[in-house]
């Protein structure tokens, strides 16, 4: 039986792309040789695309050079079913001549990318136009799940619990800061958060406490986005973690983590800096988390309901934070493609992550003929019946709509 030719699409033009070469690698590693031919393809921080087995290696990336051997830059056959990834050979002599050459095709791809140009729902697009099938949640929850706005509206629309907030754009900032201070101060009291609305891995997120600090926690999120959202703080509550697997109305709950954060947020440093090879599995965290059962079993069951409201795929990893003074649970956020996706909370079950990449296979699939069960052709005569008058343009009014 030949093998599933599986692609593992990650880096790109994000913040966050050292942390996608990370999880990605891992997944790679973790796979089963095999069922699958695994083949990376890597999209470089100018968005440049690459495959070759040297991508298997960490060190290629410090830094990465396009020329080294093993590494292969290649395009992305956009017609559907194709799945191919080609590149040009150059003719040699004076007559030889250019030739297109396939270096892979892919039969199903795991995105493993973290933050904008990938985790939004712009790579997904482009596997919905190739027809290939994919692990990760659809366009639509993926752009969703990474704009903190949307996610938050959608949210609160859906009566699930999330504190309260603003937002504002980049340009309401420059034309007038004390007028968007005000409002945030009529609106929320202090301490809130500020968080650039489309990026993860705690980058540009500040605590502030007062006005002073608020002004230097937007100026350095706006720096990494136009859009901002603020948010109303609590005082030290409890962080908790939970991922949820599955596809179509089936999914489950994994164990939930408790991190341990290095002061008032948990930062960056906080998830990667102790041993960044390791991406987010290295984080410092108590799991399973040592809550009373009912709000376990209270978390679990809003983060399956989270999941099948957006029709999520794969695995995802909802945050949240509770407050024990008022007993208040609150939604940070969802991760459609978690650090390290997550493997680390479903070993804590049982499951080890090679039997969890197994399971993204399979959603990709079931999730593809699903799509292929949906009709794309509907009949009608409208072209036929349509005159233009040529070249020269419509005669006698002829009109669409």
């Amino acid at each position: 039986m030949s093998k599933l030719q599986l692609g593992v699409f990650y880096g790109s033009r994000t913040c966050e792309h050292d942390v996608s070469i990370i999880s990605a690698v891992q997944l790679m590693r973790a796979a089963d040789k095999e069922k699958y031919d695994i083949i990376p393809v890597y999209i470089s921080k100018q968005g440049e695309w690459f495959t070759g087995e040297a991508l298997l290696d960490m060190a290629t990336y410090t830094p990465f050079d396009p020329m080294k051997k093993g590494v292969v830059k290649v395009n992305p056959d956009l017609t559907a079913g194709s799945g191919a990834l080609t590149y040009i050979e150059r003719g040699k002599g004076l007559l030889g001549k250019d030739k297109e050459v396939v270096a892979a095709r892919l039969d199903c791809v795991i995105p493993v990318f973290h933050g904008m140009h990938g985790e939004d729902g712009t790579v997904q697009g482009v596997l919905e136009l190739c027809n290939i099938p994919y692990s990760s949640s659809s366009v639509g929850a993926s752009a969703i799940g990474m704009d903190k706005v949307y996610m938050k509206q959608f949210f609160r629309g859906a009566g699930f619990p999330v504190l309260p907030d603003c937002w504002f754009l980049r340009r309401a900032w420059e034309q007038d800061r004390n007028a968007v201070m005000d409002q945030i101060e009529k609106t929320l009291p202090y301490p809130v958060f500020t968080k650039p609305a489309s990026l993860g891995s705690s980058i540009g997120v500040s605590r502030a406490n007062d006005r002073k600090e608020l002004e230097e926690a937007l100026e350095l999120a706006f720096d990494f986005d136009r859009k901002v959202l603020v948010e109303q703080g609590l005082n030290k509550p409890l962080e908790l973690n939970c991922s949820v697997l599955g596809y179509n109305g089936h999914s489950k709950a994994s164990e939930i983590e408790m991190p341990v954060t290095g002061g008032d947020l948990l930062s960056y440093l906080d998830k990667y800096g102790a041993s960044g090879s390791k991406g987010m599995a290295s984080l410092k965290r108590v799991l399973p988390a040592p809550i009373e059962p009912e709000l376990r079993q209270k978390v679990q069951e809003l983060s399956v309901q989270i999941f099948n409201n957006m029709d999520c795929k794969g695995v995802v990893r909802i945050d949240y934070m509770y407050d024990a003074a008022s007993d208040g649970l609150y939604i940070t956020e969802i991760n459609t493609l978690p650090g390290s996706m997550a493997f680390y909370l479903w070993e804590a079950t049982g499951m080890p992550y090679r039997e969890m990449i197994d399971k993204l296979v399979e959603f990709a699939m079931e999730a593809k003929k699903d799509k292929d069960d949906s009709n794309y052709a509907y009949s009608s005569s409208i072209l036929s019946d349509v005159s233009l008058g040529g070249k020269a343009g419509p005669k006698n009014g002829a009109k669409l709509g």
